[in-house]
């Protein structure tokens, strides 16, 4: 799958977002290593503490469908900059990917830019594995 058809996937998901309270909606795709992709977006919540982001929801649905081995993840959002992910999800992905793991971050007009986990999150709290 071409970076695009991933960015692709992540701008439709932003239309499920549930963004009452931000307006900010964000859409995830997360490439599998077995070439499936798991979708996500935002959904937020008046006790905004118990939000969850697009990324996460993307790894958390791969991981209940037992999926741990990913390639690549993109995420579209509503900004005229690149729609990075929050430390949190930094954070999340870092659980089950390297630092060279590709992030493919898009803007509003659809143009994108890849980054590796570890250049937006260096030194990662990580298990030692």
């Amino acid at each position: 799958m071409t970076d695009q058809q991933l960015i692709d996937l992540a701008i439709e998901m932003k239309s499920r977002a549930y963004v009452p309270y931000s307006n900010f909606h964000v859409g995830a795709a997360l490439l599998c290593e077995d070439g499936t992709v798991s979708l996500g977006c935002n959904v937020e919540n008046s006790a905004y503490g118990v939000c969850i982001c697009g990324e996460q929801t993307a790894v958390v649905k791969a991981v209940s469908e037992g999926k741990r081995s990913f390639k690549a993840i993109a995420v579209a959002g509503d900004s005229d900059g690149y729609c990075l992910p929050c430390g949190a999800c930094r954070q999340v992905l870092s659980e089950f990917v390297g630092p060279d793991f590709p992030v493919i971050c898009a803007n509003n007009a659809g143009a994108f830019h890849r980054f590796t986990l570890g250049e937006l999150l260096a030194h990662s709290f990580r298990l030692e594995r």
